[in-house]
């Protein structure tokens, strides 16, 4: 070629591959527009009212109002309704399990976690029944943001607002905090610093710790303990409210199973006892709580891996323990008293009842006598009331000349009215009021007004049925609620799935057309040919993108792309065998995939009980029996050697064997750096040393960061090279190699460390795999020596694909919110920073499965010759080849995400669509625009 020539050809494809980077941004932008569109008819958010409730919206209600002073500044008499309690102390133990709390008899098993909350149990036990356990049904999603929202507004959550979790914004409508302050009720808080973040100027005093280090079971717990005991010796409160967080991050840590959580819950069981001899010390006639109301509750629930946002019954399914310092609860009668009995551990017995969280606003405020939130659509509880409420005398139900009623009777007369007040109330938010239970309650009303004591006899019956129209109307309500808001916008849903299956068809009329000009540069044209190979690869896709269809299928998403990549490699092994060549390398692709199987198994059982693997640090998804030292050793040096391994690796490609140079060469160096510091961090986590200040610092903060900054710098170098040089080579292809070598140990380290001791077990396993795929492609291709068109990649890049489903789920991680590694955010800090977090949790979640796989992706190309070729073309074909490729891997992506979207479409009234396919959705989406958005950044560093 001339020199003219080769000018021409450099200006010319340097203008192609600019229009390559725009090709895939407006692939990225197709995406992000369908999935936007989508979203917004799919993940409907809640319209939050601005109206409030107010005291001097009593005089528009039918029901009875209490005694109010001429001035209204003696809020003792009441708002809406009569007080029942003076003081409330309101302890929020987070993820507080059902198990934890309920004796271990009411459940089929004993598990090392049940009975260590006694004093619960005892309380409960004693006679007069003025302690009682509750099951608390939350709705899902089951993050605390949403459960504490849920708590104090009465309102159902939105799954959208899941997102917010991690950067709480101040709540505007109506709620029960806000009706407390305005109220005159003087509220104290300490703990979970996301209550100061939903409530900003609510608090007459707030002592908030911050929330999100999951990797510290105490600061939080002991800034509680340190400002709660003080504080119930003061009078200067009526409502406490102190939130621990040490169970949910021994969760989150450790698993349910663990010394860890049992030694916190039974810390937990020494504070109660504390607190409720405290109060019953100051409980008598004119004591400061003569008339206190104890709450101990969760916010939710949590799995026994220790994870909690979903809507599996042990997330949302916590715990309420009431205790009244009055001692003299009402008898309920049959129809509202739900109790189960049992004899506990200790041949007590223990009654215990359900209640929905929703109810929790409307129950507290009638106890307090406060408006209920504007927005609230939850009912009084009948249990928690009567438990807190006792027999007094109402002034407001007795009519003139007094009447000598039952306890009974009293009390569900003024239980009618708080339900008269709490179904006006939802009727004035939802605008809908049946005509019938108004009438009704106008006759009762009028019944109890002229109610004699002679004529009385039919009173009882009267209000039992009018406490039933209104459950059923709040009942109906709640449902009419859950119903209407989970209501999807259709028209939206399908415009956003055209525009997606609209992608498909550009990725596909851009592949062929890149067909068509590869045949440019091809002997004969190019003879394209569609493989046996090329087949599979096609089903194999669509197979897994049809399993989204089923819930059971995407529950066991891992094992079926296991399966798949295994199928691939017994038919690459069948062929090696056959064609008497790569036997080795198809014997070692079927032998791994055992072992990312057994990789995804033990992320799917994490923490489980006797589990034979790695217990002796956080991040692994496993647990070890101590006995069995062996298992102990192997899990200590395994890591070791799978980092040495992969530093011998990258030392022999990169440096001794290598054309790398300069700054590659240099990337290549502060990798193996790297790598060291990372096997000294587990080494000083060892006995060989003594836990000293110093060798925690260093373990924990200071090679994390180090790893960070290095791997930082090495993406910088690689930049300034891209930007300013050209680093010499010996060809186009090993430059590619080496360029591609380069970005992916640059961020291996950090993704190493924050996956723990499987990191370096994962990255051999994945980089053995990637090997393999690359030289059993020549198998393929020897079939016909000019069949390089799209369909001779479409086996590679399918294998590919499906390798990067199996590390996603080997790695421990599933499509859930519990599936995400909440600790990996903070490895080598505690305070918490919202960038910083995500983006380092991003990279532990999406590292192995979606930046390495679509950074390494061009080797596929760069390790596939083309000697038949001549040496003037090989470039522009390699060009053209590399664009094919990773079209085809964004193609696969594409359609998994279609059938993702096809499935919660079709699935949007299930049972388990926010629990599980609205989950799926979101990481799919997530994962669908980080991959186009690393192509394109691939598409300046591989193409410029």
């Amino acid at each position: 070629m001339s020199k003219s020539g080769e000018v021409s050809w450099k200006s010319e494809n340097l203008g192609k591959r600019r229009w390559t980077f725009v090709v895939f941004l407006g692939i990225l932008i197709l995406h992000g527009l369908a999935i936007f569109v989508f979203t917004r008819g799919f993940l409907l958010t809640r319209t939050e009212l601005s109206q409030y409730s107010h005291c001097s919206d009593i005089q528009q209600s039918p029901c009875f109002s209490p005694p109010q002073d001429d001035q209204m500044v003696n809020h003792s008499k009441g708002c809406w309704t009569k007080p029942a309690v003076d003081r409330i102390v309101i302890i929020v133990l987070d993820a507080l399990r059902y198990d934890f709390v309920a004796p271990s008899t009411f459940f089929d098993e004993k598990k090392p976690w049940m009975d260590r909350l006694q004093v619960l149990h005892k309380l409960a036990s004693q006679p007069g029944s003025f302690a009682k356990i509750f099951k608390a049904i939350a709705d899902p999603p089951t993050t605390s943001l949403q459960r504490l929202k849920g708590l104090t507004t009465g309102g159902l959550p939105t799954f959208i607002d899941v997102g917010n979790s991690f950067g709480a914004p101040a709540i505007i409508e109506d709620n029960l905090i806000y009706q407390m302050a305005k109220n005159g009720k003087r509220v104290v808080m300490m703990g979970d610093d996301t209550w100061v973040q939903l409530f900003p100027q609510h608090f007459n005093i707030s002592h908030p710790f911050p929330s999100f280090n999951v990797k510290d079971l105490d600061t939080v717990d002991d800034g509680c303990v340190e400002h709660l005991f003080p504080y119930l010796y003061q009078e200067d409160w009526d409502v406490l409210i102190a939130h621990f967080l040490g169970v949910d991050h021994a969760g989150h840590i450790f698993g349910v199973d663990s010394t860890e959580m049992i030694e916190k819950l039974e810390q937990y069981n020494g504070i109660l006892e504390k607190v409720v001899d405290v109060l019953e010390s100051q409980s008598g006639p004119g004591g400061l709580h003569e008339n206190t109301l104890l709450l101990v509750m969760g916010d939710h629930g949590q799995t026994i891996n220790g994870d909690h946002g979903g809507g599996a019954p042990e997330e949302v399914e916590t715990s309420l323990f009431a205790m009244s310092l009055q001692k003299n609860p009402s008898s309920l009668p049959s129809e509202t008293d739900s109790s189960s009995c049992r004899l506990d551990m200790e041949k007590r017995k223990i009654c215990t009842s359900s209640i929905e969280q929703l109810d929790f606003a409307a129950t507290v405020s009638a106890l307090l006598g406060i408006p209920y939130p504007f927005g609230s659509i939850g009912r009084v509880n009948p249990e928690l009331y009567a438990l807190a409420a006792g027999t007094w005398n109402l002034d407001i139900f007795t009519p003139e000349g007094g009447i000598n009623l039952s306890g009974s009777e009293r009390w569900m007369q003024n239980y009618v009215n708080v339900l008269c007040m709490n179904t006006w109330q939802v009727k004035r938010y939802i605008d809908v009021y049946s005509a019938q239970a108004h009438d009704n309650w106008l006759h009762t009303k009028e019944a109890v007004l002229n109610c004699k004591s002679e004529s009385c006899s039919t009173l009882l019956p009267q209000l039992k049925k009018q406490v039933e129209a209104y459950s059923n109307f709040l009942s109906s309500i709640t449902a009419l609620a859950r119903s209407k808001w989970t209501e999807f916008n259709l028209k939206m849903m399908g415009t956003g799935l055209c525009i997606l299956v609209l992608s498909l068809f550009v990725h596909i009329f851009i592949i062929k057309k890149l067909d068509k000009l590869c045949s440019c540069y091809l002997p004969c044209g190019g003879n394209f040919v569609v493989s046996f190979e090329a087949i599979f690869a096609y089903a194999a896709v669509l197979i897994r993108s049809f399993s989204f269809l089923s819930n059971s299928f995407i529950l066991e998403e891992g094992k079926t792309a296991s399966f798949l990549l295994a199928t691939a490699g017994m038919l690459q092994l069948r062929h090696a065998i056959v064609k008497k060549k790569m036997f080795l390398e198809g014997l070692l692709f079927v032998l791994v995939v055992p072992l990312l199987r057994f990789g995804i198994e033990l992320g799917q059982s994490k923490q489980a009980v006797n589990s034979l693997f790695l217990k002796s640090f956080a991040s692994w998804t496993v647990s070890v029996d101590n006995g069995t030292n062996l298992w102990i050793y192997v899990a200590d040096i395994l890591p070791f050697l799978a980092l040495v391994i992969l530093a011998y690796i990258l030392y022999y490609k990169s440096i001794r064997h290598s054309s790398c140079r300069g700054i590659f060469k240099l990337v290549a160096v502060g990798t193996i750096f790297a790598s060291s510091l990372i096997a000294l961090a587990w080494a000083l986590d060892g006995n060989l040393f003594s836990p000293s200040t110093v060798i925690v610092d260093i373990k924990a903060y200071w090679i994390p960061r180090i790893i960070y900054v290095v791997g930082l710098l090495q993406l910088f170098l690689l930049a300034i090279s891209q930007l300013f040089g050209k680093e010499k080579t010996s060809g186009w292809e090993e430059g590619t190699i080496v360029k591609a070598t380069a970005m992916l140990s640059a961020w291996s380290s950090t993704i190493i460390i924050l996956s723990g001791k499987q990191g370096p077990l994962v990255a051999l396993a994945a980089v053995i795999q990637g090997w393999c795929v690359i030289r059993l492609m020549t198998l393929e291709r020897a079939k016909n020596d000019y069949n390089d068109s799209s369909t001779s990649y479409s086996s590679p890049v399918a294998k590919w694909s499906l390798l990067a489903v199996c590390l996603f789920f080997c790695t421990g991680h599933w499509c859930a919110f519990d599936g995400l590694r909440y600790a990996s955010a903070f490895v080598g800090f505690d305070e918490f920073n919202l960038i910083r977090q995500a983006a380092l949790l991003t990279i532990d979640t999406f590292g192995f499965s979606h930046i390495l796989p679509v950074m390494g992706l061009p080797l596929i190309v760069a390790c596939r010759r083309h000697p038949e070729v001549q040496a003037e073309k090989r470039k522009p074909l390699f060009f053209l080849q590399l664009c094919q490729v990773y079209l085809m891997y964004g193609l696969t992506m594409a359609i998994s995400m279609t059938f993702t979207i096809i499935c919660v479409t079709i699935q949007r009234r299930h049972l388990m669509v926010w629990g599980l396919f609205a989950p799926k959705f979101v990481f799919d989406a997530v994962g669908l625009l980080l991959t186009d958005l690393f192509i394109c950044l691939a598409s300046l560093y591989y193409f410029t």
